[in-house]
């Protein structure tokens, strides 16, 4: 795997998230991206290391979602 390999799959998880418009468990992940376990864990290593997503627990089952920011 290419270090542009995993910058076009966070890309691809960013896009995935903000146009489904929820969260998304890594399974659900899985799933609506096509991608294998490694290279999404990579894309969400990557988008979590430049604070474009946030991880949080409900249900005691971990979701992923695009960091919205508020100012207001």
């Amino acid at each position: 795997m290419k270090k542009d390999d995993i910058g076009t799959n966070a890309g691809l998880v960013w896009r995935t998230l903000f146009y489904k418009g929820n969260k998304a468990t890594f399974n659900e992940l899985l799933q609506d991206t096509g991608l294998n376990a490694i290279d999404l864990s990579s894309a969400i290593g990557w988008l979590a290391r430049e604070d474009k997503v946030e991880f949080f627990y409900e249900n005691n089952e971990e979701f992923i979602d695009v960091y919205r920011d508020s100012y207001f």
